[in-house]
This record gives structure tokens, sequence and C-alpha cells, in this order.
């Protein structure tokens, strides 16, 4: 037998162990199926820059929600205007203001530019659009438009809320809605179109665009009235419109696949719609519950106190025969401080329109009784008072009653009860006329004390040859012709002023006969100043009547001679003793006449005759059944013109003031400041700089030799760019200077094309023509030689158009900085030459900027 074979495992004399069976090889893995190929997002394709000027898509659908909400807006006027006027004047405005935004952005005006043509294009159209009535054709501007457009703009807030709902006047009140759609178009406008492209569209800055239609909005709320105007209708519809807007404006997909993008789009229909039905369920359900009671609205025109306006009071001469036959024998007034022949006035009147002497309403703009202030104890100086004594006077009310605040002399200080009721507030008084209103009226019991100032008084002989003071009052209207006649023939010879008044003044009371047209009087006298009643007055037999007639007539006279005259009416109490208490009545009640002269002031008269034995006429009239006595109404202060007899009027020229003297409107200097002052502070500052800087570059560009011109070039530049706001390094070649420069401008106008969407300007960038510019200074500084004349010109050509690629780089507010400064960078190029014309060596590599 053969031995056993040894492995290397075996050992001699052991028995090998047995090996173990080979493991069965395992079953091989399937093979993994293969993943679906990744669907690859689609690239976002670069939209091509659009030209300067040029309006986006999106920005066109910004400008038309923007616009839509102001309209919401503007709507919401209504409840003050009432008819449907201010909806084509607010329209208008809001468009022709957006228009100007456009232009602006279209023609990149700057702001002062844009300002100006807005404002161009405010008077222009907005005769047609605010105030077609007074436009020729009904388009044209007229002077009158003209003067309505700059008084709405300024005035037009005041009136809205102190007039009563709806308004109708003034002629200027629908310019107010004009004004505020223009505004609000063209700021929403500029915003929407220059200033929204330049950022990202976050949710703060798109609520940016919403500030004017919202402020139309609640403008429209405050000069409303307390009853609301389709609150749920408009605060719908603007809220939806606004919400929807501000959702969809808000998160683009241009980033995700066009199977994302679908899915983006559809979760966006379903959040609008969501968005929409939650809206109309809040404000028309819930809202509902919500809203205010409308005696608790805020409205401004509740809680501002209108100017106080005479006209809306009845005339105080026109109720004189009241005190006289109803009150007569009543206790009116106690007043204490009073001295011999002092008067207490109510009010003066200082206009006339054929029916009534009246206080002037405050749209008289001139120095007569229209306008009152508040005012506080301390009252303003009277102008034209020339006073030597005062009185300290106290005043309590018993059947007396009204606005008018019964007062002596001139008052300097004036205190009202605080207790039961404080009324400082009401308290309103007019300077030129010492006419005292309080408001909410004074009634039985009401107290109050002064001091006052009186008006010294002169004799005739003083008076004489001085003439009255140029004082403007208002007109008077539909004088009879008698008037003029009757003051002709009593002047007689008596030539200055004092003469033919104290004339006048005379022949009234001589031939004039006194009667109240009591029952008492012997000769009925009829109530009354208008044109009849004055005409009646001097064409009878006698001229009978009272102070009412005989004072209206004499200030008629003496405005026929062209006399400032004025009416007072007030109480002329008797036998007044000084330091006692003295009670008035209605039979105290009177009136008289003022008239201003020249360094003295007003001078009283007193045309009523006394009273004396009235003639009957002499030729005897019929006897007639007596009839009972009926007491008629009391004149109406606003009566028909066919209630009056047939006046024949004088409209000759010589009772007119002379209209040939030219002057400018008060509202046309206001606008001539207004536009003037900025436009100087803007112009001569910018003037003065520029012709520094023009006579810089003249020097640089007319220097002596070819390479100072050819460094002025290069030094104009650097200029030009410090100015701009980019850095100029302080040491280098000008190819290290050029380089830098250049990567600056380049990083600019990327920054700037990425937020305007913006081509670019030129087709060559700055940084090549500085390096070309570089280029060619160096060699004429350093060739050793004249550069030709074209040479140079060709360097100051590269420095222009490398300054106009930087000027366009930046934006508005750095160019228009750019105008205000003037670059104090050191140059070199005055070193670089020798005095007579050669150039100095140079190492290669220094430093040439």
């Amino acid at each position: 037998m053969s031995e056993p074979m040894n492995t290397p495992n075996s050992q001699p004399g052991k028995t090998p162990k047995p090996t173990k069976p080979a493991k069965a090889p395992r079953a091989p893995k399937a093979p993994k199926e293969p993943k679906a190929p990744r669907v690859p997002k689609e690239p976002k394709v670069p939209q091509p820059p659009l030209p300067r000027g040029t309006v986006s898509r999106a920005t066109w659908r910004d400008l038309a929600v923007v616009t839509a909400l102001s309209l919401i807006g503007v709507w919401g006027f209504a409840p003050a205007f009432g008819e449907r006027g201010y909806l084509l004047a607010g329209i208008g405005g809001v468009l022709i203001g957006t228009g100007a935004g456009y232009l602006s952005h279209r023609f990149r005006l700057n702001a002062f530019v844009t300002g100006l043509g807005a404002i161009v294009v405010y008077f222009v159209l907005g005769s047609a659009l605010a105030m077609p009535g007074y436009a020729l054709f009904g388009v044209i501007p007229t002077l009158t438009t003209i003067r309505g457009l700059a008084l709405g703009a300024v005035f037009g807030w005041a009136d809205i809320v102190t007039l009563a709902a709806p308004v109708g006047a003034p002629d200027y009140i629908t310019v107010l809605p004009y004004v505020a759609g223009w505004i609000v178009g063209l700021v929403s406008a500029v915003l929407v179109l220059r200033w929204m492209p330049r950022h990202d569209r976050t949710p703060g800055r798109l609520a940016v665009l919403l500030i004017g239609p919202i402020a139309l909005y609640v403008l429209g709320v405050l000069i409303g009235t307390q009853t609301p105007f389709l609150a749920s209708v408009r605060g719908i519809a603007f809220a939806v419109v606004a919400l929807i807007w501000l959702g969809w404006r808000r998160g683009s997909a241009t980033n995700a696949s066009l199977q994302e993008r679908k899915g983006l789009n559809k979760n966006k229909l379903i959040g609008t719609a969501i968005i929409a039905v939650a809206a109309v369920l809040v404000t028309g359900l819930a809202g509902s519950a919500l809203v205010p009671a409308s005696e608790s609205r805020f409205v401004l025109r509740e809680k501002i106190v209108p100017p106080f306006d005479p006209q809306d009071y009845p005339s105080p001469l026109g109720g004189f025969r009241k005190y006289t036959k109803d009150l007569g024998e009543s206790e009116l007034l106690k007043v204490s401080g009073l001295k011999a022949a002092d008067k207490v006035r109510l009010a003066v009147m200082d206009t006339y329109d054929g029916r009534l002497w009246d206080v002037a309403g405050p749209e008289a703009q001139t120095g007569g009784s229209g306008s009152f202030t508040l005012v506080g104890e301390t009252m303003p100086e009277a102008p034209l008072l020339k006073s030597g004594s005062t009185r300290s006077v106290s005043v309590s009310v018993e059947a007396y009653s009204g606005v008018w605040l019964p007062v002596v002399g001139y008052p300097s200080q004036l205190a009202l009860p605080t207790e039961p009721e404080d009324k400082t507030q009401d308290l309103r008084y007019n300077a030129a006329t010492a006419t005292t209103v309080l408001t909410s009226g004074v009634k039985k019991g009401y107290s109050y004390s002064f001091d006052a100032d009186m008006q010294d008084a002169y004799s005739d002989d003083a008076l004489k040859n001085v003439p009255t003071a140029d004082v403007t009052l208002p007109a008077v209207d539909r004088v009879p012709d008698v008037v003029a006649a009757k003051a002709a023939e009593y002047v007689g010879t008596a030539t200055d002023p004092i003469g033919q008044l104290r004339e006048i003044e005379r022949q009234l009371k001589v031939n004039g006969f006194l009667s109240h047209g009591l029952a008492s009087d012997a000769v009925p006298s009829r109530a009354g100043h208008g044109a009849d009643r004055i005409e009646e007055l001097f064409t009878r037999n006698q001229m009978i009547g009272d102070e009412e007639q005989f004072a209206a007539a004499f200030a008629l006279m003496a405005r026929s001679l062209g006399y400032p005259a004025r009416v007072v009416m007030g109480f002329a109490p008797e036998n007044v003793e000084e330091g006692e208490a003295v009670t008035i009545t209605g039979e105290d009640v009177t009136a008289w006449v003022e008239v201003p002269f020249e360094g003295i002031g007003w001078i009283s008269f007193q045309p009523t005759p006394d009273e004396k034995e009235i003639p009957q006429d002499q030729n005897p009239k019929p006897k007639t059944e007596p009839q009972p006595q009926v007491r008629q109404p009391p004149r109406a202060e606003k009566q028909a013109e066919d209630l009056l007899t047939n006046v024949d009027i004088n409209d000759s020229d010589d009772d007119k003031k002379d209209d040939d003297e030219f002057a400018l409107p008060g509202w046309l200097v206001a606008i001539l400041w207004i536009v003037g002052i900025p436009l100087v502070l803007y112009l001569v500052p910018l003037l003065i700089i520029a012709a520094l800087k023009a006579k810089r570059r003249t020097r640089r560009r007319e220097a002596a030799t070819a390479d100072a011109r050819a460094a002025g070039a290069w030094d104009e530049a650097l200029d030009s760019y410090a100015e701009l706001g980019f850095t100029v390094p302080p040491v280098g070649t000008r190819g290290m200077l050029a380089r830098d420069l250049g990567a600056q401008v380049s990083a600019t106008t990327t920054l700037e094309r990425e937020r305007t969407d913006a081509a670019p300007s030129a087709p060559e960038s700055a940084s090549g023509f500085l390096t070309r510019l570089a280029t060619g200074a160096d060699e004429a500084v350093f060739a050793g030689v004249d550069a030709p004349d074209d040479r140079v010109d060709d360097l100051w050509s590269a420095s222009e158009s490398s300054s106009k690629i930087a000027a366009s780089a930046v934006g508005w507010w750095r160019r228009q900085l750019s105008k205000f400064r003037i670059s104090s960078r050191p140059t070199n190029s005055a070193r670089k030459t020798t005095p007579t014309g050669g150039t100095r060596k140079r190492r290669r590599g220094s430093s040439d900027k």
C-alpha cells in the first residue's frame, strides 16, 4: 500500500481532519430596475432687456390695478358733492396724473421737470374737467378757470368741511376731487413705473403702491356725511381687488418646471377664490354687525367749526323797527362804565345790494366788515384808531338776544364768563369795525366785561382840508339816481370832504322829519331801506323816516361822492350818569354813519332829524272809512326782485371804479411765490456751480501745450467720475485707474440693468473709453513731441463719452447730486510740463494720475 500523502496541514502520526464541504455559491442578485430618468427643470430663459422708457406687461397690470383702486376712492366723494360733476373731475384728475407719470418715465425726466410738466398739464386740462361751465367752449382755459384751479387746490380743503353737504358753491369746489386725483395718480404712476422695477417685489414694497388709493378712500370718508355711501360695495370691491393683486403679484413661478408651474397656478386659483369669498363674507356679513352707528362716524365737517359768515344771519339794520315797535319799553341791557354821549354798537354794515345795508361776507376781501377772526381775551388793535381815552365797561344782558355782542368803542380786553358755560371758543372779532360776535349767542342773564379805547373827537375846523382815508369797502349796487342828484344838490359850494358831508347831514336834519311808524306818530313811516324806500324818502312831499332811512340815505349819498362811508347800528342811552349803571331799552336804538379821515380815524355823523311837528299836506284828500290796522309781516331779508318797485339804476361809468389799473391777482402772486422760491433755490446754486465747472473745463481744454490739454482731458474725466460718486484711487498709473473705474462702472451698470430691465445706453463700455483715454494721455505726455490737435480732440471726445456712460450707470439722485458737486481731487497735469512747454523725464511705471 502506498503511504498516505502528507499535506501541509497534516502532522505525522495524526489522522487528518476532514475538510469542510465547500459552500454552494449564492444565487446572483437580480439586477435593480433602473430609475426613471429625472425630468430636468426647464432652464430660466433670460428675458432680453427692455429698451429704456418701455413698460413691461407686469408693470402695466400694476398701473391698471392702482388706477382702478384710485377710482373706487374717488367714487366715495359722492356724499360731499351730490351731483355727478365731481366724477368727471376726479376721474380726469387720476388719469391726467397717471399720464404725467408715464411721460416722466417714457422720456426719463427728472423730478423738477416732472413736477413742472404735471402742473402745466393740470392747468391746461383742468378747465374742461373741473370747471367746464366757466371754460371757453367748455374746454379752453380762461382767467376764471385758472384762478379757480389755483384757489380750489389751496382753499377747497377748508371749504369742503365747513360748508353743508352737498356742496354746490363756490364755483371752484369741484377742483378738490380733481386735484386729489391728480396728486394720487401722479405719485402712484411714478412709484409703479420708476421706483418699483428697481426693487424686489416684496409684499411691503407692493403695499407702498396702495398708499395713494387708500388715502383717496379715507379722504372720501372724512369729507363725507354721517350717512355711509355704499360702504359694503366699495369696501368689498377695494379689498378683493387689492388682496387678489397682492397674492398674484408676489411669488412668481418662473424658476419651476412646467408641471410644477401648473400646480402652483392651480393652488393660486384656489387661494384666490378663497380670498374673494372670505372678503365678501367678512365685509358683507360680519362687517354689517361691526359698522358703527351713523351718529358715531368720524367726519371732519362734524368736528370742525366753520368760520363765521355774517351772511348767514339777518341784517341788523333790517330789524331796526323791531326795537322801536316791539321792544320799545323792554329792558335790553344794563351797562355800567359809560360816560355822556357814549354809544353802544351792535354791528357795522358797509355793503348795499339795493335791498339792505348788510355786514359783508368773508368772500369780500376788503378792509370792511366781513373778516371775523377767533380771538382770546386780548383783542387785535384797530386800524386808523386815534384814541386818548378808555372805558371799563360791564354789561348784563336782559331782554336782548342775538349773536351780535354789544360793545362800546374799540375793545382791547374782553373777559367772558366760564360758568355755567364756557363760550370763549365762540368769540369772533373784526378789528376794522369793532364788531364783536358770539356765535352761540347771548340770552337773559349773560354778563361780560371789557376795556375799550374811544375814538377821539375832532372839530370841523380841525378836519378842514383833511382828505378821507384810503379804505377799500365793498361796492354798493342798485342805488337810485335821485341819491346822487340830491347829494350834488346838498353839498352846494362846499369843496372839502368834511364841509360836503356836514352840508348833507345838515340838509337831511333840516328838511327831514322823524317818524318811527308807530300808531302815536302823526304821519306814518314805512320801514325798510331798500332802493324803493330810499327813492320814496326823497320824492315825497316831506322826507319822513327814522334813523334807519336817514343813516342809509346819508351813507349812499357819501358813497356817490366817492367817500368810504359805513352804517353803524347800536344804542344811544340818555341821561347817562358817570359811575352808575344805565338801563338800555328798545327806544334807545339808533343808527349813524362813520367816514374815515386820513390820520384822524372814523368820524361819526348823525343825519337823523330831531323830533318836530310834521306839516300836513296842503292838498286835502277824500275821506275814507278807517280800516283796522293789521300788523304787516316783517320784511324778508332775501326778497324776490318782483316785490320791489322799479328803480332806475345808474350804471354810468362815473360811479364805477377805475378798472384800467393793472394789478396781478392775489392767487397768481401766491403761485409765483410758491413756485418761484424753490425754483430760485434750485437754479441759483446750479448755475453758479455749472459756471465754475465750465471755467475749469475751458482752462484745461485751452491749455498752452498739447500735452497739458491731453492731461486735462484725463483730469476732466476723473473729476466727473468723482462728482458722480465713484471712488477714484489716490495713487496709480492712468492704466490702473482706468481699469479700476471701468470695473466700478461695469458693476453699477449691471446692477442698474437688473433693476430697471434697461438696455445699455452706449455700444462701448466706459472701460474701453477710459483705457483709450489713459493710453492717449500717456503718449501725449511722455512722447517728447507735441501731439496733433486732432489726437487731442479725440481724447476729449473719449473723456466726454466715458463721463456720459458713467452718468447713465448711476441712479437719478446721484446724477442730480453731481450737478451740485465740484471735485476737489488734486491733479498732476500742471506739474507734467515745464514752463517752456517741454516734458520732464519720468521713471517707467511712475504714478501719473
